[in-house]
């Protein structure tokens, strides 16, 4: 393997092990927690050393980005994971080839995503991302807890779209652990209504470890795993 592959390689198991660590501390199975590798700014060429180490999903955030290098690495077999701000405008298209939307924070999208999905035909898994910020905050992107019912609801009754579960990120400024415990109430509600969204993505680099002790399925790893973003051209 190359110099970067060994170094990917290196990282890629530090992360794992943080996982296993965080999943004993928390009395879970160490399987129970998936990662998913953010590869935004990376290359396609990071992408296969990657699959090559075993990875399975992967994570991006800007649309353009995430089509081509879908496209180009459609040989893996991965699965691909929007995670992004979308724009209703962009949501067919993600459609296309996102196996997984993490992003979806307002009706607006779910007709759009269903479209994409029927011209794909195939099924697109669906995260609603909820906001953990307070009221009147000027926050990251992400639905109201109040919010979540009616948009769960929309994307139920959409065709080929699966309710599957919760994103969130962790607010600035904030101890993780607390934003996560709130989260993890959230998301017994949701299940409560709708059993099969079962799947809680949440904890990034810095704060996986609070993720999984707040009962965290899937956490979204890019830095810790590529290293430091490369300057954008």
């Amino acid at each position: 393997m190359s110099g970067r592959g060994d170094e990917i390689a290196a990282n890629l198991e530090a992360v794992r092990r943080r996982i296993r660590d965080a999943c004993a501390e928390a009395g879970r199975p160490e399987d129970d927690v998936a990662l998913v590798v953010v590869t935004k700014f990376f290359p396609a060429s990071d992408v296969r050393v990657l699959a090559d180490l075993g990875v399975t999903d992967v994570g991006e955030n800007r649309h353009q980005e995430a089509e081509a290098k879908a496209a180009e690495c459609a040989d893996l077999g991965l699965r691909w994971h929007f995670i992004g701000g979308l724009q209703s405008n962009k949501a067919a298209a993600v459609a296309a080839y996102a196996d997984v939307v993490e992003s979806v924070d307002r009706a607006k999208l779910v007709g759009p995503l269903s479209r994409g999905a029927q011209a794909r035909g195939a099924e697109v898994d669906v995260l609603l991302q909820v906001s953990l910020d307070p009221p009147g905050a000027d926050h990251r992107s992400g639905a109201a807890p109040a919010d979540l019912p009616d948009l769960a609801r929309r994307v139920v009754e959409a065709d080929l779209l699966r309710l599957r579960g919760l994103m969130a990120v962790a607010p600035l400024g904030e101890d993780p652990r607390t934003a996560f415990a709130r989260l993890a109430d959230v998301h017994q509600e949701l299940v409560r209504e709708h059993p099969g969204a079962s799947v809680l993505s949440a904890g990034m680099s810095g704060d996986l470890e609070a993720a999984v002790a707040c009962g965290a399925t899937h956490v979204r790893v890019g830095s810790a795993v590529l290293g430091p973003r490369p300057a954008v051209q």
